[in-house]
């Protein structure tokens, strides 16, 4: 079974409220086996245009990315995030050989 992947691109607006909503997902990433491959760091865009933070967050399957998103726990730590930056987020199912 592939693995899933949250890809993100942030533009955080409010740098401590945003601080508290890293520390509100813990929970969330913690119960659903969540990964972190890319948290923010250097990034050059080569072609279009993208926000200035990159996420991308594995999962163990597609199934369970999803049921992640739509917790009690992430969408708690959700609100938090969305006074605080502006983003784009999609959920995508990994590729398998």
């Amino acid at each position: 079974m592939p693995k899933a992947y949250w890809v993100a691109h942030v533009s955080v607006e409010d740098p401590d409220a945003y601080a508290r909503y890293r520390a509100a997902n813990a929970a969330a990433f913690a119960k659903y086996g969540a990964r972190f491959v890319v948290r923010g760091g250097a990034q050059e865009v080569r072609e279009g245009s993208v926000r200035p933070r990159t996420v991308v967050i594995e999962f163990p399957d597609y199934e369970t990315a999803v049921a992640c998103y739509e917790s009690p726990e992430y969408q708690a730590a959700k609100a938090l995030r969305e006074p605080a930056a502006q983003g784009d987020l999609v959920i995508v199912q990994g590729y398998a050989d």
